[in-house]
């Protein structure tokens, strides 16, 4: 971490209680509550998905004012069973199952309401959960807006951004066979299937590698590193390659629509986007917002996709700094 962005954070802290929820479809959910066992409650929606949660997330939130709830989502992080597995059944891990375990989590640890904090695809389970549940959001505080809308997709994973990183795309295609090129979507999906690691780990690091690579405005090589882990670039990859393979089970433009239509009136929320975004580019965090304009709009202008660069860590903690009490 970058003494700028450890300036920016709240001091690092420690969990005072963990523990597993039992979701049903034989997941176990891990959690974690730090902070301020009698602050605000506030629950961090990583990424990916698949990408689970890390110490640092704690630092978003002021840990005197907020009680801190991270959990890790279906097959990730410390949840189990782990989708690295060749055997893991992804049946049972869909936007509507998180969004279950969302409000059961909630439910098992008493909330009445909780801010909900999301980026890139926590942004996607972030506006699904509190369209489907208005009544115990307090807040949104949002970032990196990712809908899962086609040209969303094809956009970053189909050949768009190679316009922006035509070295880093040949490293992406190299696993896929030159004739399945033209539905790479489809066709890693077969090579992150391959019960054969010496297929499916391959894949898993160059689909991973391609994002790590891209999600900062200038190139973090510890970030690559340490996302291209065999492990967990198997189940992240594996894991995004499904939701996006499905659409995330959401029809097309549908969380952009149901803002518009009104669902998410009444509650405040602030939408923090990166100008150089090239993974999860600002025309979505635009549409949102014109969907949904009572919340604040904050466009980072020295920034790419992720939570880490300064200017973007910056504008979260002074969304959940704004909301603390």
């Amino acid at each position: 971490m970058s003494a700028a962005l450890a300036g920016i954070l709240y001091p690092e802290i420690e969990p005072y209680e963990t523990g597993f929820l039992l979701a049903g479809d034989g997941q176990r959910v891990y959690w974690e509550q730090s902070g301020n066992p009698e602050g605000k409650p506030v629950v961090f929606l990583h990424g990916g998905p698949g990408g689970g949660t890390s110490p640092w997330h704690r630092r978003f939130f002021d840990p005197e004012a907020y009680r801190i709830i991270l959990f890790d989502q279906r097959g990730c992080g410390k949840s189990t069973p782990h989708a690295s597995d060749p055997a893991a059944d992804l049946r049972y891990n869909t936007t509507w199952h998180l969004v279950a375990d969302i409000e059961l989590l909630r439910r098992n640890l008493g909330i009445d309401r909780w801010q909900v904090f999301g980026g890139s695809w926590g942004s996607t389970l972030a506006l699904a959960y509190a369209q489907s549940h208005p009544d115990v959001v307090s807040e949104l505080v949002l970032r990196g807006i990712f809908t899962l809308r086609r040209h969303e997709l094809e956009w970053f994973y189909e050949g768009g951004a190679a316009a922006l990183f035509p070295d880093l795309w040949e490293d992406y295609l190299a696993p896929v066979p030159v004739i399945e090129r033209s539905r790479l979507i489809e066709a890693y999906h077969r090579l992150l299937t391959d019960p054969d690691p010496a297929v499916h780990v391959p894949a898993a690091q160059a689909w991973t590698r391609w994002e790590a690579s891209t999600v900062t405005l200038r190139p973090d090589p510890e970030l690559v590193a340490g996302m291209t882990k065999a492990e967990s670039a198997t189940a992240f990859a594996r894991i995004e390659n499904h939701y996006f393979l499905n659409g995330g089970w959401l029809r097309e433009g549908q969380l952009i629509e149901d803002a518009a239509s009104g669902r998410l009136r009444g509650i405040p929320g602030v939408i923090v986007q990166g100008r150089y975004d090239a993974c999860t580019p600002p025309m979505t965090a635009w549409d949102l917002h014109r969907a949904w304009p009572e919340a604040e709009f904050v466009m980072v202008d020295d920034a790419g996709h992720s939570a880490g660069e300064p200017g973007i860590a910056a504008a979260l903690v002074a969304a959940t700094d704004r909301f603390a009490r």
